[in-house]
């Protein structure tokens, strides 16, 4: 089956992050960073989303992006998306610096795995650019974008999987040129008057259960504990189903979500905007899905 082989090829491939019980991890996807258009779904979570990556970053977590970062089917240019959300691409910069970043490419982002060999024709063009972009733009294209990668435990050798999850989504996957096509030239100017594409992975109920059923095949097959994004559907299961956890996305209308490990334990949190009794509005992180202990996924 194409699924299977796809995600084998890249499990086989991938590189490995060490871990252990004292590792404080953040996993977060489809974020889809646009241009500030009324087509940049991330816009109007930007500041959800600088708080919570604010909060990781004080408190010395590793940023881990597994794909679909940045919206580069419906744009050309990185360099236009990273100054226009150049305070978000400053803090993901000193996540780089200090090397508590890793990021993973996925569908809508896919053009990020040629990066380092980019011309330097076309490194001219950063000349354009202010100092704070040409910085942020810098630290990206010297960043090396993953299919996927393996957090190994440094003391029982366990294994999660990071994958964006678009494997398992042949349109998205082997297609992925004629994907971007039509939602470059057809679904961008539609979701610029308010239509949505209805076959999306991300607004198709019907797809989304097709691909995580297709993923859950395969962490059943390989015995091997998954976490996926792409669909942009949550999943957290019970200790004793099939380990495919998604971390949700960054563009939902009440919030973002992601997946957090901390001190040998995994949890599904979601950051919003609150309400305090005066008024006030403030961004808080709730648990959708309380801590559990990692080994209990690996038995």
């Amino acid at each position: 089956m194409y699924e299977f082989k796809r995600l084998s090829e890249v499990f086989e491939s991938a590189e490995e992050i060490p871990f252990d019980d004292f590792s404080k991890i953040i996993i977060m996807s489809d974020c889809h960073r646009g241009d500030g258009s009324w087509a940049d779904n991330f816009s109007k979570n930007k500041n959800i989303y600088y708080a919570a990556l604010t909060y990781y970053y004080r408190n010395n977590f590793t940023y881990i992006e597994l794909g679909d970062g940045d919206e580069l089917w419906e744009n050309d240019n990185i360099c236009d998306i990273i100054s226009e959300h150049r305070d978000v691409f400053s803090l993901l910069t000193r996540f780089i610096d200090e090397g508590r970043a890793y990021f993973i490419y996925g569908n809508h982002d896919i053009e990020k795995k040629k990066y380092a060999l980019r011309t330097l024709r076309e490194r001219k063009s950063f000349k354009y650019l202010e100092d704070g972009d040409k910085r942020n733009v810098a630290a990206f294209f010297k960043t090396k974008v993953h299919e996927g990668l393996i957090l190994r435990h440094r003391v029982t050798g366990d294994k999660i999987f990071l994958v964006h999850g678009h494997q398992a989504d042949f349109a998205n996957d082997k297609l992925w040129r004629v994907s971007k096509f039509f939602v470059r030239y057809l679904w961008r100017p539609l979701e610029l008057l308010g239509i949505r594409d209805p076959n999306s992975a991300s607004k198709n109920d019907r797809k989304k259960t097709v691909i995580a059923n297709k993923i859950v095949d395969w962490v059943k097959s390989n015995n091997q504990m998954i976490i996926a994004g792409h669909t942009h559907r949550a999943v957290f299961p019970a200790v004793g189903q099939p380990p495919y956890f998604n971390d949700g996305c960054c563009v939902h209308p009440y919030g973002i979500t992601g997946i957090e490990i901390v001190h040998g334990k995994i949890a599904l949190v979601k950051w919003s905007v609150k309400t305090k009794d005066d008024g006030t509005l403030y961004v808080g992180r709730d648990e959708i899905e309380k801590p559990v202990k990692l080994k209990e996924y690996f038995r």
